[in-house]
């Protein structure tokens, strides 16, 4: 049976290589079922149903792309969007949570729609790479200021805006000593080095007596109070138009990089050959509105699927047993309701010291590229919002573009993109 539904042998694969690549995986991205609900749940959303949302919609993508696309790659809720969505939508602009949920179904019905008519990938060729580049980069900055804000490093300061916090207080220095936990581990290659620092942090905090051990096992709790209570009316709300905008274009990059990236060092996407891209891009775009319907915020491929592919995963049973295992995962509420945010804020800063690797992409001789991809970075934390760094980087390409009489080499996507800010800043500012 699983030879007919992933084909192994054709891959040069076998069950026990994929059932290792699936582990594997699994240890790399699971953080994110005690992250996610850390996040989500300062919008005023139940904790406990986000983390059975997290769960299912990582289990439902994961079994999706193993399935619809027998690819090696496994979904979960993703990094950036989900600070968006809490900091930016909800926080900052004072939309309701379930407003905010309309808004990822909104921008996922989109998404599909795009793939489906291959907007997408025209969508993607036209956004330059510097941009792609920075965008990610900007998400990173934009999580590690959460991080150490989160962790009591970083303070208010009246003076300068923010200043040190004092280190010698016990959540500031649980959160040190979880960063160099999970950077020393990854350095020495160890599986699940990101998982491993937040539950040392935590069983840490449970001896010194400043965090509550809830247990470690029970049944799953209810998730009714997230499920489908999504406002997808009140999504329609003229403010949040801008917001779905920013949904989709960072959904769109995210999700196609990694994609692609894992799938090209899997060899799966080999010039000449034929493969499975289509359905993997649809794949991940159906899972964004199924997660909405659940109550998380917007479901992506995640790049740790890269560990697996390195321990051997080839299909989709590893994708598959990704799934498996997230659902196991439900029985562990208790657990994650005992991690502190002070155990989640260094693996959100290692993740987020990752994502700066993109700043070597950008094109730093040429200004009308660097320009604008420095803007889109440095305007996401100091405005704390990815929309607004999505924003400046666009406008100024256009505009510098324009102005220095290359206008000519401006994809259309890219103009469109522009002009969409600049009506959002004219019109829906507020």
């Amino acid at each position: 049976m699983l030879e007919r539904l992933f084909k192994l042998s054709e891959h040069g694969t076998s069950v026990r290589t994929e059932l290792i690549a699936g582990v594997t995986t699994f240890l790399t991205m699971s953080y994110i079922i005690f992250v996610n609900p850390d996040i989500l749940s300062t919008t005023g959303m139940d904790r406990n149903a986000i983390f059975v949302a997290t769960c299912l919609a990582a289990a439902l993508g994961s079994i999706v792309m193993g399935l619809v696309a027998n690819w090696p790659i496994g979904m979960a809720p993703g990094m950036g969007l989900n600070a968006f969505f809490a900091f930016t939508v909800v926080a900052t602009l004072g939309f309701s949570w379930q407003q905010a949920l309309g808004a990822v179904f909104i921008s996922g019905a989109i998404f599909v729609l795009l793939t489906v008519t291959g907007v997408r990938s025209w969508l993607i060729a036209g956004i330059p790479r510097s941009l792609r580049s920075a965008i990610a980069a900007g998400i990173g900055l934009f999580l590690a200021i959460i991080a150490l804000k989160s962790a009591g490093i970083v303070v208010a300061n009246k003076a300068t805006l923010i200043g040190l916090g004092d280190l010698k207080q016990t959540g500031p220095l649980l959160a040190i000593f979880g960063f160099f936990v999970i950077a020393v581990l990854d350095a020495m290659r160890v599986r699940g080095s990101i998982l491993i620092g937040i539950l040392a942090v935590t069983v840490l905090s449970w001896i010194l007596g400043v965090s509550q051990f809830h247990g470690i096992v029970s049944a799953p709790p209810s998730m009714m109070p997230t499920f489908l209570q999504l406002d997808i009316v009140g999504a329609l709300h003229g403010g949040l138009i801008h917001i779905i905008l920013v949904f989709v274009l960072v959904e769109v990059f995210d999700a196609t990089g990694t994609l692609i990236g894992v799938a090209k060092r899997a060899k799966l996407l080999e010039e000449g050959k034929p493969n499975r891209l289509s359905r993997a891009l649809l794949a991940d775009s159906a899972a964004i509105v199924a997660g909405s319907l659940m109550g998380t915020s917007s479901t992506t491929a995640y790049v740790e699927s890269a560990s697996g592919v390195q321990a051997g995963g080839r299909t989709g049973l590893t994708a598959f047993t990704i799934a498996v295992l997230f659902l196991a995962s439900l029985f562990f509420s208790p657990l994650a309701g005992s991690v502190p945010a002070y155990a989640t804020a260094p693996a959100l800063l290692y993740v987020a010291g990752l994502m700066m690797r993109e700043l070597t992409e950008i094109e730093w001789d040429d200004l009308t590229e660097a320009a604008p991809a420095a803007l889109t970075a440095l305007a996401m934390p100091f405005t704390y919002s990815i929309a607004n760094g999505l924003a400046f980087g666009f406008i100024s390409y256009v505009v510098l573009k324009v102005c220095t009489g290359r206008w000519k080499t401006l994809h259309l996507a890219t103009q469109i993109v522009a002009a969409l800010f600049i009506v959002r800043f004219a019109f829906f500012a507020n």
